[in-house]
C-alpha cells in the first residue's frame, strides 16, 4: 500500500474505497525489479484495482472481480536447470534435429553451446566475436552466424573455419546483430542494435538474407526481438522491445515481402519486456518476458492463454526441443553489460538454460538456410 500515499490513502479501508473509484487514464506504478525499474501502465480502473486487492492480501476471483477477466491461467509445469552456468547474456536456442542436440549462445561471453539432450552434457566453442543469432545449414553441424556485423558460415566439427557470407553493416559502428532465424524459404532474417540496451538509440535494423544477397526491410529501430514466422497463417511476428509491443504482418513466403503490419500484443500490462520467442504446433507464440521472471503463451488470434513462472528474472528467448520437440528450453541472462541480474529463486542461477516439461503443446523446427 506505500503505493498510494501520494494519493493521500492513510488507511486499509480507504484503500479498498480506492480500488472501487475511477482512475485517472495514465497512472504509473513502479515496480522494483532490483537492478533496473520498470514502469507498468496501468490502462484502466480494473488494472490497479487488482493490485490494490492483492496488496489487501485478495487474491480469489471473487475479489477481484472483473480484473482477471483478460488474464491468462497460471501453468504450473516443471521448470529445472538444464545446464547451470553463469552465462552473461544467453540467447537463441536452437533444436538440431540432425544431431538430436540444442544450440545457444552466450553473446557477451562469445560462447557458442551445445546440450545433448540425451546425455546432458554441454560444450562449448569460442567464438571471435559476437553471436546474437543463428541458423541451421544444410549439413549436420553447421551453422550460419549472425556474428557482429555480418553473417559467417561455421561448422562445429572445423571450430577454427569461419568463412564471411554477407555484409550487413559496416563494422565499428557500435552496433551488433541480435535476433533473428530463418523463414520458411530459408532466407535468414536478422536484426541490429546499438550494443548497449541501456543507452536507447535507435541505430537497429532488420535484413532478410538470401544466397549471401541482402535486403533491407526496417531502419531506426531500437531492439528488434521476438521474430517469428507461422507458415500456416501466412505472417511474420516481432517486436521492437522497448515499445512493449509484439507486432504482426502478412508475410509472402515466395518475395519475403510483408505488408499491413499491425499491433498484436500490447505488453504494457504484462511483468517485463518482450525479448525472444517461439511458435507452437498449434500457432501459439511463446514470448520471453525479459524482467518479467515467465514466458507467456499468445494464441493466433492475440489473446494471452498461459504464463509460465520461472526461478530467474530475465528470460531471454524460447524454444521447443527434445525428440518430440515437447521440451522448452529458455535462455536466461546473468550479467549483461556488467548488470547483474537479480539473484535466482530456489537456488537457480541466473544466465542458466532452463528447461520446462508439461506444457501440452509441441513445437516447430527451424528451416535451415537456403544457399
Amino acid at each position: 500500500l506505500r503505493e498510494l500515499e501520494p494519493f493521500g490513502i492513510p488507511t486499509v479501508e480507504a484503500a479498498r474505497q480506492f480500488a472501487d473509484s475511477p482512475l485517472p487514464p495514465r497512472l504509473h506504478i513502479s515496480d522494483d525489479l532490483g537492478d533496473q525499474t520498470t514502469e507498468h501502465r496501468v490502462t484502466s480502473e480494473r488494472g490497479l484495482r487488482r493490485r490494490i486487492l492483492q496488496d489487501l492480501g485478495h487474491h480469489s476471483p471473487s475479489d477481484l472481480g472483473e480484473a482477471t477477466c483478460n488474464t491468462a491461467a497460471v501453468s504450473t509445469p516443471t521448470v529445472s536447470a538444464a545446464v547451470t552456468t553463469h552465462a552473461r547474456l544467453g540467447e537463441c536456442p536452437l533444436w538440431a534435429p540432425d544431431d538430436a542436440a540444442l544450440y545457444w549462445v552466450d553473446i557477451e561471453g562469445r560462447v557458442l553451446h551445445r546440450f545433448d539432450a540425451a546425455t546432458s552434457v554441454d560444450t562449448t566453442r569460442g567464438m571471435p566475436g559476437r553471436v546474437g543469432s543463428f541458423a541451421r545449414g544444410t549439413r549436420a553441424g553447421e551453422f550460419i552466424l549472425a556474428m557482429e556485423h555480418q553473417l559467417v558460415r561455421y561448422d562445429w566439427n572445423e571450430p577454427d573455419r569461419f568463412e564471411p557470407i554477407a555484409d550487413l553493416e559496416r563494422a565499428g559502428t557500435g552496433n551488433r546483430l541480435n535476433d533473428g532465424r530463418t523463414d520458411p524459404a530459408g532466407r535468414f532474417v536478422v536484426g541490429s542494435m546499438w550494443e548497449d540496451p541501456t543507452a536507447e538509440r535507435a541505430t537497429g535494423g532488420l535484413y532478410s538474407v538470401a544466397h549471401g544477397v541482402s535486403t533491407t526491410l526496417r531502419t531506426h529501430l531500437g531492439i528488434p526481438n521476438s521474430l517469428v514466422f507461422d507458415p500456416g497463417r501466412e505472417r511474420v511476428y516481432w517486436a521492437d522491445t522497448p515499445t512493449q509491443m509484439i507486432i504482426v504482418a502478412d508475410y509472402d513466403v515466395a518475395t519475403g515481402a510483408w505488408a499491413n503490419e499491425r499491433p498484436f500484443f500490447d505488453y504494457h500490462d504484462q511483468s517485463g519486456f518482450p525479448d525472444g520467442a517461439c511458435l507452437d504446433a498449434e500457432g501459439g507464440l511463446w514470448s520471453a518476458s525479459v524482467t518479467g521472471w515467465a514466458v507467456i503463451r499468445i494464441a493466433a488470434d492475440g489473446t494471452l492463454t498461459e504464463r509460465v513462472e520461472l526461478p530467474l528474472c530475465k528470460p531471454s528467448m524460447p524454444a521447443f526441443g527434445g525428440p518430440d520437440l515437447t521440451t522448452m528450453y529458455v535462455t536466461t541472462i546473468g550479467d549483461e553489460g556488467g548488470r547483474p541480474s537479480e539473484p535466482g529463486r530456489d537456488g537457480f542461477v541466473p544466465g542458466s538454460l532452463l528447461a520446462i516439461e508439461g506444457l501440452g503443446v509441441t513445437g516447430v523446427v527451424d528451416p535451415v538456410y537456403a544457399d
